[in-house]
């Protein structure tokens, strides 16, 4: 199974992905009374939480020292996370909450269940939930520090591709508007999703184009538009991107259920284009391997370094 790509629309960003499998392993036995093992910056890190990342390395069927590796790996998910709540990047619970839906659906499982494997493996939801966070927020973090690119600057990129024999590739440009039918937490229940997207279905279906949406929507109860202009092929969200590509210019999306209700992507305009901004997404996007950039590698270093890691 494979966690699905996580992305904040328009961040256009998609964060590291999780393969595991979710056959039931056997929970370790119950945990001892947490003591705190690693403080970083102030956070503590308990052997509660060592435990529980233990078993979630487990889950994943990951090998070598189990111990070791979940240290290190909670060490750096308490830096990221630092940092994307200090930029005010913190994925919000609902976010979280969301991706965690997806998650299960996507493994044909109900929440319900998911977090009964997770707890008869000994991750417990909440352990899991807090991966995502920061995984989520540390993606956020990345493409604040520059698009989630390698580094280098536009002509480098485009410099580097033409080294190696190419020419400059083309990419589809598309000018995009976000309708969204919003779903109070509050009200989240099958029932009004339901009836949001009998209304998002009914407005979709007599959409007459980019220009005339403020004037159509302006009447209609919780509903917003977002201009979300200029987006190149590379950058859409794995989750609109097959719907995105198979509609025409001047029609829109079918409707999607999404953590802020229901909603649909209307296709302003989209055309070919051969630039240098297109060589660089395209650049960009083949090189980018596991996301993380060399500025965000670069940058996790310097936080790292100027931590305060403390083993107790």
């Amino acid at each position: 199974m494979h966690f699905p790509a996580i992305f904040r629309f328009p961040g256009l960003l998609m964060v590291a992905a999780l393969a595991f499998s979710l056959t039931p392993v056997a929970a370790p036995s119950a945990f001892a009374a947490s003591e705190i093992k690693i403080v970083v910056n102030n956070q503590a890190i308990t052997s509660v939480d060592i435990a529980r990342r233990v078993a979630f390395l487990r889950l994943q069927r990951a090998g070598g020292n189990l111990g070791e590796k979940a240290r290190e790996q909670l060490v750096e998910e308490a830096i990221k996370g630092q940092e994307a709540a200090r930029v005010r990047l913190l994925a919000s619970d609902g976010e979280v909450e969301a991706s965690f839906e997806r998650f299960a659906a996507s493994n044909k499982l109900s929440t319900k269940q998911l977090s009964e494997i997770l707890n008869q493996a000994g991750v417990t939801p909440k352990h899991f939930k807090r991966y995502i966070q920061v995984q989520m927020s540390w993606g956020r973090v990345v493409q604040a520090l520059g698009g989630g690119g390698s580094g280098m600057s536009t002509q480098d990129l485009v410099s580097k591709m033409l080294e190696r024999g190419s020419d400059k590739p083309s990419t589809t440009e598309y000018i995009l508007q976000q309708v969204i039918f919003v779903v109070p937490a509050n009200k989240r229940n099958n029932a009004t999703l339901n009836a949001r997207k009998r209304e998002a279905d009914q407005l979709r279906g007599r959409y007459q184009g980019c220009d005339s949406a403020a004037s159509v929507i302006g009447g209609l109860r919780d509903v917003t538009l977002r201009q979300l202009g200029r987006i190149m092929q590379p950058q859409l969200p794995t989750e609109w991107k097959p719907l995105i590509e198979k509609t025409a210019a001047g029609a829109a999306t079918p409707t999607r259920i999404t953590e802020r209700g229901v909603e649909f992507i209307v296709i302003c305009s989209s055309k070919t284009v051969t630039d240098d901004k297109a060589a660089e997404m395209v650049f960009r996007s083949e090189n980018e391997g596991d996301g993380e950039s060399e500025a965000a590698k670069k940058h996790l270093a310097e936080l790292r370094k100027r931590a305060v890691i403390a083993n107790k």
